[in-house]
């Protein structure tokens, strides 16, 4: 094992997680801001909910369907120009956040819309019958109902973005999916790919027995 991680620089390690953090916080944020309203609306809007509306739901469900259906590796290249225009560059942590988030956002908003069907459509017809308004019902039954299964969809979602953030590295995205192209697959340093995949995988665990610890304290309430 002498001399194994020789080609290691620590600081760029360093670096790349910290690039690898912000990509995955600014994209997670994001994608939950705009996947949650879209759930939700996607649920309001199905057969036999508050909302019905055939049409509407017919027109989001495709769209979320066509975006969740792009490679996440062809939708980096073909964003490129959108990217580019929405925040003046295609590279970096900047250049990677929107790509992350039209790749994220439809899916999360899916697993939101499983996650309010999973709730006990009793009680969305108790509330009705006390006369509560649809906003009063989303916001005082369904979301608090859903919870748990809220946070482990974003949970899983945030696995999904660690993934992409890996991928993003093909395109100059930097993070440690960067450092592992760049260094671990293109200049044939299998030091640099191991670490970088292990810090990848202790992220993921992280991220997973945080969601697993959130999701069990609040099915106990």
């Amino acid at each position: 094992m002498e001399g194994w991680f020789d080609n290691i620089d620590w600081t760029d390690i360093g670096q790349a997680s910290l690039d690898t953090l912000a990509m995955l916080g600014g994209s997670l944020l994001a994608s939950i801001l705009l996947g949650l309203p879209l759930g939700v609306l996607l649920f309001l809007t199905g057969k036999r909910q508050l909302l019905e509306q055939p049409v509407v739901y017919a027109i989001l469900s495709f769209l979320v369907n066509v975006l969740r259906s792009v490679p996440f590796i062809i939708l980096l290249i073909v964003m490129i120009p959108f990217t580019v225009v929405l925040v003046g560059t295609s590279l970096g942590v900047a250049g990677a956040i929107p790509p992350l988030v039209i790749g994220t956002a439809p899916f999360f908003a899916r697993l939101v819309e499983n996650a309010l069907r999973e709730v006990d459509r009793g009680i969305i017809e108790a509330c009705q019958a006390m006369g509560a308004t649809t906003r009063q019902i989303v916001f005082g039954a369904l979301l608090p109902e859903a919870m748990p299964g809220l946070v482990a969809g974003a949970t899983v979602t945030a696995i999904a973005l660690v993934s992409y953030t890996a991928m993003a590295g093909v395109i100059g995205a930097g993070g440690l999916g960067d450092l592992a192209v760049r260094f671990g697959y293109q200049r044939f340093q299998t030091d640099v790919m191991v670490v970088t995949v292990l810090a990848l995988l202790v992220l993921v665990q992280v991220l997973q027995m945080l969601g697993d610890w959130l999701v069990a304290r609040l099915s106990r309430r």
